[in-house]
């Protein structure tokens, strides 16, 4: 575990320090379970209660809440970010070492980089091209003539299917499947007759996608994740879907075929979008709605109605199939008043 002085920590955040230049701290906690060896942080004001209490060796905080605490303390502009950052510095993660595992399967045919980590039973089919840094971890399959920008790491038994394009420096997490079939299928008085799936998809820069989330491929045109997204766990991407950058999906969202969503919107947990619709940019949609139409302008959407005790729930549900009859009275006896 490394650690570090409050002057270096200043240095690493360009905060302005309030304290003990020399005060040694090695890790991070919340306010409320933080140590005196810990940086702890007060993004909220909410938390402020926990200000007098904390146990903190010293504080991220911002200098309208900076008199509220009587510590060591870094003043920085936006705490959150600040803490983001230093997730990075106190991280006990090791990548492995550059090396190809013996138990891995590599193509002849595959073109691979410098410092390239490859793990257990990993298999690198031909013509798949590796950039510099990249690290494949065990049971990972990339399929043929898929391709891997540097420094990007994917995770044990994640799955690449073929003719995948992937940037740099994105992070995939364990069961992710990245280029499966889409959901095409044709009817016929037979039965349904399979639509192959003929595109690819194409993933940006600094992209990071949780674990068991499926990004399908496209039918005819590639499915398209830009730079800078971040996708939760359990998400599912369906064939041509476009994601502009540095949007946000929260977990079990399900976007359906063909739907282009813009850049820097979130997408809360549970969403349904139906295909073939367009989101605007900076578009927020809160969590478990189901999107049925195009959204045109930035802002914040929602569906379906909030969790209230199941006793008033039954009677707004019975009110609810009455809207359509006490709309109809309502018309009626506004005519009957203009008569």
């Amino acid at each position: 575990m490394r650690s570090y002085s409050l002057r270096e920590v200043a240095q690493l955040i360009d905060g302005e320090l309030h304290g003990d230049e020399f005060y040694v701290v090695n890790g991070l906690a919340s306010l409320q379970s933080a140590e005196k060896h810990h940086i702890s942080f007060i993004a909220n004001p909410v938390y402020k209660k926990y200000l007098s209490t904390t146990a903190a060796g010293a504080v991220l905080i911002n200098a309208a809440l900076a008199d509220d605490f009587l510590g060591n303390k870094l003043i920085v502009a936006k705490p959150y970010e600040a803490y983001a950052k230093l997730t990075e510095v106190f991280a006990t993660r090791i990548l492995p070492l550059p090396a190809i595992h013996p138990d891995a399967t590599v193509s002849e045919k595959a073109k691979i980089g410098n410092n390239i980590s490859i793990g257990p039973k990993a298999v690198i089919s031909d013509g798949v091209v590796l950039g510099d840094n990249v690290v494949i971890g065990a049971g990972c399959y990339l399929g043929a003539d898929t391709e891997i920008g540097a420094h990007t790491e994917l995770m044990p038994n994640v799955t690449v299917y073929h003719g995948i394009k992937i940037g740099g420096r994105c992070l995939l997490h364990s069961g992710c499947v990245i280029g499966a079939d889409g959901f095409g299928f044709a009817p016929t008085s037979d039965g349904w007759l399979k639509i192959h799936q003929l595109g690819g998809v194409i993933i940006g820069d600094r992209v990071e996608i949780g674990a068991n989330t499926c990004i399908d491929r496209g039918a005819l045109e590639d499915t398209v994740i830009e730079d800078g997204v971040i996708i939760d766990n359990l998400v599912q991407i369906a064939h041509n879907v476009k994601i502009g950058r540095n949007t946000a999906i929260a977990g079990h969202t399900a976007i359906a075929g063909s739907t282009v969503i813009g850049s820097q919107c979130t997408i809360a947990g549970a969403v349904g979008i139906v295909g073939h619709l367009e989101i605007a940019d900076k578009v927020h949609i809160t969590a478990m709605s189901l999107v049925t139409s195009s959204i045109t302008q930035a802002g914040s959407y929602s569906s379906g109605t909030a969790m209230t005790n199941t006793k008033d729930w039954r009677k707004n549900a019975a009110r609810f199939r009455q809207l359509d009859e006490m709309a109809n009275r309502l018309l009626r006896l506004e005519r009957e008043k203009k008569l």
